[in-house]
Order: structure tokens, then C-alpha cells, then sequence
């Protein structure tokens, strides 16, 4: 599993979403180093980790290869932060923690996480992760690349705030042989790991968690936030006006900010700030 390293103070991971990588974090980690040590893994199977036959792409097991990572390590109290379907990782990984008293979870953080009140993806994911779907994806990659810009920017709430080199920072290990399999074999399993995921996350309800979101998320949907939310027994939620799914790039400076005063915050009382549309407080 790679993994970028960087800064000092309490222990921070970071999980990209399905198709990005540490890469996403270009934004965040600069802002966050000067307060955590930061950790951005490529998941395995993705970025410019392993990408190992036969790799187990159920979302428990992509929680345990966390965990391991955390332990491969020597961290024992982190705090952890994901996104989209990293998200949903860091909560299957925050409820294996809740059960194991060697590692202490100490905040968490939700960047428009994928969710079981989401209804985008319900249908595309089994569709895409299916035998006869994954061979046609597969086969037709080559004529994909030709739109993959146009993929990004609809990531995007405004296409105007993309980033210079988002695109060929995206695309960069593609290249790599086998880099679509692990986002098909997720597909695969998406209806009965986001079944799980519910049962699971009511163990989550004692972790300080802080929602981040875009209001014109087109991937995830934001109206799934408050359902999410209702989970927890204290838990704040940013939404950000305007901003599609990918928040840590389109409004950074926002991000960062909402990021900081969380991690920082050694209370639970009222923000120092207010970069997007605050809501908090108790179920």
C-alpha cells in the first residue's frame, strides 16, 4: 500500500474516493500538516498501490486493509478522514474499531460519503459490476479515456474551478495494468456492502464526526446528509453552496478550513468560523 507522509501532531489517515488516489489530497495535506501528520494511502488496487489478482473487494475488506495499515504503522489513536466510497470505508473501519479496544479512533470525518440514502449508483453500480457489464467496460476503455475530462467536470459544481493538471494527475496511473478491476469489483458488491454498511452504522454514533458536503453533489446526494447525520449522537455538517462532489478541490480554501477548526477544537462547543452552510448539534 503506498502512501504519502507528511507534518507532525496527532496521527490524521486520509481515504480518496474509488477512482481517485492520494493525488486528491494535493489541496488538503499542505493545510493539515501544519497540525497532524498527515498519512494518504492508495488504496490497494488503486492508485499506485498493488494491484494484486483475485484482491477481496468487499467494503469490510477494504476497512481491514485499512486497519492493517494503521497498525503496519504502529498507530494506535488516529483520527480518520474519507471520501465518497473511501468514505464508507472509513465508517466500516470506524464501527472494526468501535469493537476493538487496541485502536482508538479518535474523530471522523465523512466527505460526501457513499451512504444507503444515496440513491445514485443504486442501479449503474450491479449494472457496471456484472459479468457481461465489467467485460463491456473493459473492452471499451480505450474510447472512454476520450471523455474523461468530461467525466471530471461533471464532478464539478462549477467546471470553471478545475484545477490545472486535475485531469492528467487522475489519469496518471491508469496506465498501470489492471487499474479499472478494482472499481469493478466494488460494483460487484455494492447492493449487499452498502446492507452491511447500515447495520454498521449505528456503532458509530459516539465518534465526533464531521459531514462535509456539496450542495450540487451530483454523485452522492446531499439530501442523503441529514438521514446520515441522525446516526450520530453529536455531529456537525457543512454543506457547501454551489460546489459538486469533489469540495477538497473546488472550494480548498473552504475545506480546509472546516477541517482545521474540527481537528483542532479541543471542546464540542460552537465553530470559530463558518466557510459553508453550518449545521450542528444533538439528535
Amino acid at each position: 500500500m503506498r502512501y504519502l507522509r507528511s507534518g507532525s501532531g496527532p496521527p490524521l489517515i486520509l481515504v480518496h474516493g474509488l477512482m481517485g488516489y492520494s493525488f486528491s489530497w494535493r489541496f488538503t495535506i499542505p493545510a493539515l500538516s501544519r497540525y497532524a501528520t498527515v498519512y494518504a494511502v492508495d488504496q490497494v488496487g488503486t492508485g499506485f498501490s498493488d494491484r494484486p489478482a483475485g484482491l477481496d473487494c468487499h467494503l469490510r475488506a477494504a476497512a481491514a486493509r485499512l486497519l492493517g495499515f494503521v497498525e503496519a504503522v504502529g498507530l494506535t489513536s488516529f483520527d480518520l478522514l474519507g471520501t465518497s466510497h473511501g468514505g464508507a470505508v472509513a465508517m466500516m473501519a470506524a464501527s472494526m474499531c468501535a469493537q476493538r479496544p487496541d485502536l482508538k479512533l479518535r474523530k471522523l470525518i465523512l466527505v460526501a460519503p457513499v451512504n444507503p440514502w444515496s440513491a445514485h449508483g443504486r442501479r449503474l453500480a450491479p449494472l457496471l459490476g456484472g459479468r457481461f457489464g465489467s467485460a463491456l467496460f473493459l473492452r471499451a476503455i480505450p474510447a472512454l479515456r476520450w471523455t474523461s475530462a468530461y467525466w471530471l467536470s461533471r464532478l464539478y459544481g462549477d467546471r470553471s474551478r478545475i484545477p490545472p493538471g486535475t485531469l492528467e494527475g487522475y489519469l496518471a496511473p491508469v496506465s498501470t495494468p489492471g487499474s479499472f478491476e478494482y472499481g469493478l469489483g466494488v460494483a460487484s458488491h455494492w447492493t449487499e456492502d452498502l446492507q452491511e454498511l447500515e447495520t454498521a452504522i449505528p456503532r458509530l454514533a459516539d465518534f465526533p464526526t464531521l459531514l462535509l458536503w456539496g450542495a450540487a453533489d451530483p454523485a452522492v446526494s446531499a439530501q442523503s446528509a441529514q438521514k446520515l447525520r441522525s446516526h450520530f449522537r453529536l455531529a456537525e455538517l457543512v454543506v457547501f453552496p454551489g460546489v459538486g462532489h469533489l469540495a477538497y478541490e473546488e472550494c480548498p480554501d473552504q475545506f480546509n478550513a472546516s477541517l482545521v477548526d474540527f481537528l483542532t477544537r479541543t471542546d464540542r462547543g460552537g465553530p470559530a468560523h463558518s466557510p459553508g452552510q453550518r449545521v450542528s448539534g444533538v439528535r
